[in-house]
C-alpha cells in the first residue's frame, strides 16, 4: 500500500476536488428556474462484470491465484445490477425535480429510448437503468441479436462497415508517445511499482519465483484485432490488472479477498493513472477517437436535433417526443467519443475515469422566454466505495457530479447554445466513418 503521508495527502486533495465539483453542480442548478430541462442524452457504461482476461493470462502476473467470480467472464453480477439500479433511483429523483419525468407512476414511461450494445453486461445495465428510472414499467431495452452482431452504433470498426487507416492512427500514437512506447514505463514507474507490489502479495503471500514482473513486460506498439493501435507493456499491462482489481473492489469481495488483502481505496485510485495513461494513448488520441467515436457522435446530434426542431430527422434515435435517450455501451464508447470532442473531468480522485456505471450526460435545456436552447454537458458517477458497499444514493450521500467545458463553445457556465455544441460535434465527426442510417 502506499505510504500514509501520501495517502493523506491524496484525502486531502480529494476532498478539495469533491467541494469544487459540489459547488460547480449547485451554480449549474442554480441556472435551472429560467430554463426547462428537455431531453437528456445518456451515455452508460455498463455495471460490475466479472473479468474478461483468461485466469491463466492473470495468473502470471501474480503470487497467488485470482479470486473466482460466481458468473462466467464479460457477465455482469447481481451486484452491478443493483448498483445500476440505485443510481437510476438518483436520476429519476432529480429529473423529476426539474420536470423531465414524472416523480411516480409510468405516464413517462413512453417517452424514453433504451438502446444497448448486445452484450449481457450492456442490455442487463440498459433494463436496471431503467427498472430504476420508471420502476414497475417494463421499458423495452433495444439491442441488435447477442453473441456474433457488432452493433456499428457501439463498435463501429468491428463492424465492418467503416474503413480507416490504420497506419495513420498508428503514427498518431506513436508521435504522442514520441515514437518510444518504453517511456510510458518512465512516467508510471512508482505506479507501476505499488501495483507490482500488491500482485506480489505485499508481504502477505509467499515468494512465487514464477510471477513475470509489470516491469519486465516489453514495451511496444502494434495494432489490435480490430486494426487501431494497441500499445503494449508494463502500463497496458498494469491498466488490464488494474480494471480487474476495480471490479474485485466495486464487487464489495471482502478485504483479505480484494487484491490478496493489499488494495485499499487509494491505492486503487493510485494504480488506476494507469489505466488513463492507457485510455489516453491507446483510445483518446484524437485520429483514434474519430474512428470509434464519429458514427455515435453523428447519432446523439441528429437525436438532439430532432427534440429541437420536434420534427423527425433522419438518423436520429427515438422519437422527436423523447425526454430520455439512454445509450449503454462500454468505457470505450465514453472514452473516445470524449477523446474526439477534448472532454476531461476530474471525479472521485480520478482524471477521466471511466468506472463501471458511469455516464456522459448532454442536457438539453429551453429558455422559458425566448426559447433558446442551450445544452450542459456532465459526467456522472458513484464513488468507488459506494459502489463496494451499495450505498443508498440521497441529498446527503449523492453519487458525484461533474460539469464538463467542451471545447468550442462552452462559456464561462459552461453551457453551450445548441448551434455552437451541433457545431462542436460536427467539427469532431470524421464524415468517412459516419454510417448512413438504412
Amino acid at each position: 500500500m502506499i505510504s500514509q503521508a501520501a495517502a493523506r495527502r491524496f484525502l486531502f486533495c480529494f476532498c478539495c476536488l469533491f467541494f469544487l465539483t459540489a459547488l460547480a453542480s449547485r451554480a449549474a442548478a442554480a441556472q435551472s428556474p429560467s430554463a426547462d430541462l428537455q431531453m437528456v442524452v445518456v451515455l452508460s457504461r455498463h455495471g460490475v462484470r466479472a473479468p474478461l482476461t483468461t485466469q491463466p493470462d492473470l495468473d502470471k502476473y501474480s503470487a497467488a491465484p485470482w479470486p473466482k467470480w460466481d458468473v462466467a467472464p464479460g457477465i455482469q453480477t447481481d451486484h452491478g445490477d443493483q448498483l445500476i439500479k440505485i443510481l437510476g433511483g438518483w436520476d429519476r429523483a432529480h429529473w423529476s425535480a426539474e420536470g423531465l419525468v414524472d416523480p411516480t407512476g409510468c405516464a413517462s414511461a413512453d417517452r424514453v429510448t433504451v438502446i444497448a450494445d448486445t452484450d449481457q453486461r450492456t442490455r442487463a445495465t440498459g433494463k436496471m437503468l431503467a427498472e430504476g428510472v420508471f420502476p414497475g414499467c417494463s421499458i423495452a431495452v433495444h439491442a441488435q441479436p447477442e453473441g456474433a452482431t457488432n452493433d456499428p452504433l457501439f463498435r463501429p470498426n468491428e463492424s465492418g462497415k467503416i474503413h480507416f487507416d490504420g497506419i495513420q492512427a498508428l503514427a498518431a500514437v506513436s508521435g504522442r508517445m514520441g515514437r518510444d512506447p518504453a517511456s510510458l514505463t518512465a512516467v508510471y514507474r512508482p505506479q507501476l511499482a505499488a501495483l507490482d507490489r500488491v500482485l506480489a502479495g505485499c508481504g502477505k503471500l509467499p515468494a512465487n519465483p514464477a510471477r513475470a514482473s509489470l516491469l519486465d513486460v516489453p514495451a511496444g506498439l502494434g495494432a489490435g484485432s480490430d486494426g487501431t493501435p494497441s500499445p503494449r507493456g508494463p502500463v497496458p499491462t498494469a491498466a488490464t490488472l488494474t480494471e480487474n482489481l476495480l471490479l474485485e473492489y466495486t464487487q464489495g469481495m471482502s478485504d483479505a479477498g480484494t487484491g490478496w488483502g493489499c488494495l485499499d481505496g487509494a491505492t486503487l485510485r493510485f494504480a488506476m493513472q494507469m489505466s488513463r495513461a492507457n485510455w489516453d494513448y491507446g483510445r483518446r488520441t484524437p485520429a483514434v477517437a474519430r474512428i470509434y467515436a464519429s458514427n455515435l457522435l453523428d447519432h446523439i446530434e441528429k437525436s438532439m436535433q430532432q427534440s429541437v426542431t420536434g420534427k423527425p430527422v433522419a438518423g436520429a434515435l427515438g422519437k422527436p417526443t423523447d425526454r430520455l435517450l439512454i445509450l449503454v455501451g462500454h468505457d470505450t464508447n465514453i472514452a473516445t467519443v470524449a477523446g474526439a470532442l477534448g472532454l476531461d473531468w476530474t471525479l472521485d480522485g480520478l482524471v477521466d475515469g471511466t468506472p463501471p456505471g458511469g455516464a456522459l450526460m448532454f442536457e438539453l435545456w429551453r429558455s422559458r422566454t425566448g426559447g433558446q436552447f442551450t445544452v450542459r454537458t456532465f459526467y456522472i458517477a458513484q464513488s468507488l466505495e459506494q459502489m463496494r458497499q451499495s450505498q443508498p444514493l440521497t441529498a446527503d450521500n449523492p453519487p458525484g457530479i461533474a460539469p464538463i467545458f467542451v471545447p468550442g463553445c462552452s462559456g464561462p457556465d459552461l453551457s453551450c447554445t445548441w448551434d455552437g455544441f451541433s457545431a462542436a460535434i460536427q467539427k469532431a465527426i470524421d464524415p468517412a466513418y459516419v454510417i448512413p442510417p438504412p
